[in-house]
């Protein structure tokens, strides 16, 4: 019997351990396999030129990145800022202020909303939220087709805000009741005690949410490629079309493999993608530390 339980404690042990080793290497084994198909780009072309470069013309050997870049940074801050203090109001609301039943039929909302496609949001972003975009250019004096980085970012907004939510709803729940009584038993008003005990307590959570809201956002693909335009064009109007570097792949991805430099670039975009994804997280990793230590 004892042979058994330590052949079964030797079994279950090797495939507990080489299932954490494979969740390990999956991000490595991606990030090696897209630098592997990059590398005649940055072998041929410098860092400072594939960055900093405004020039697409992939016939001609020149693929400057800068213009996706900044699309792409454009639409995910614009969608942040549409979601993240939306989030934060109704995640407080629902946990601190409504009533149970309130936030009982919130939660299957949000989660339909987080299962609904994003073909879906794209489709609903160009029958919706184009032409609104457009009729609202027209009030700030200008002209919009409507396919704008504006339009990107409320449909980005939209799709990040089921993920947001119900991560700082979770958030909220956790927070001790115990240290709530104790901040009222002290003579705080309902909203002192949210704003020293439940934000304080809960900041962690809440930029670890912000954090997969943005990352989330910045590699979104579909619905974004759907409404933004698709135009290369660095401007700081909204209403101006935009072109980020989802969109660069899934509309060129398949039909330009043929030339090797274009299918190198496209996985430099990919490889973009991935380490500004990593920096957004272990940023977001350092701040979460530096606010539990605090």
């Amino acid at each position: 019997m004892d042979r058994k339980r330590r052949l079964i404690d030797t079994v279950v042990g090797i495939w507990m351990r080489g299932g954490l080793y494979l969740l390990l290497s999956i991000p490595i084994l991606i990030a090696v396999g897209i630098y592997w198909k990059a590398a005649p780009l940055l072998e041929s072309h410098s860092l400072k030129d594939l960055l900093f470069s405004g020039k697409w013309f992939p016939m001609r050997g020149e693929f400057g990145f800068l213009p996706f870049i900044y699309s792409s940074a454009y639409v995910t801050i614009l969608s942040f800022l549409f979601s993240g203090p939306l989030c934060l109001f109704a995640a407080i609301y629902l946990t601190q202020f409504g009533k149970r039943g309130l936030l009982n039929i919130m939660l299957p909302v949000i989660d339909i909303l987080a299962g609904i496609p994003s073909v879906v949001y794209g489709v609903w972003g160009i029958l919706v939220i184009v032409p609104a975009v457009s009729g609202l250019a027209g009030f700030f004096g200008t002209t919009s087709s409507g396919y704008s980085l504006l339009a990107g970012s409320i449909v980005l907004a939209v799709m990040c805000i089921p993920y947001i939510l119900n991560m700082l709803i979770e958030v909220f729940n956790t927070i001790p009741v115990g240290m709530k009584e104790a901040s009222l038993s002290l003579g705080a008003t309902h909203w002192e005690m949210v704003k020293h005990v439940i934000i304080k307590r809960g900041f962690p959570g809440i930029i670890s949410a912000f954090g997969l809201g943005i990352a989330k956002a910045f590699g979104e693909t579909i619905a974004v490629l759907m409404v933004v335009g698709n135009t290369l064009e660095i401007s700081l109007s909204p209403f101006k079309p935009g072109y980020p570097l989802p969109s660069l792949i899934a509309n060129n991805y398949g039909e330009m493999m043929s030339i090797p430099d274009y299918d190198s670039a496209l996985m430099f975009s990919a490889l973009l993608l991935f380490v500004i994804i990593l920096v957004i997280n272990l940023f977001f990793r350092y701040f979460i530390h530096k606010a539990e230590k605090s």
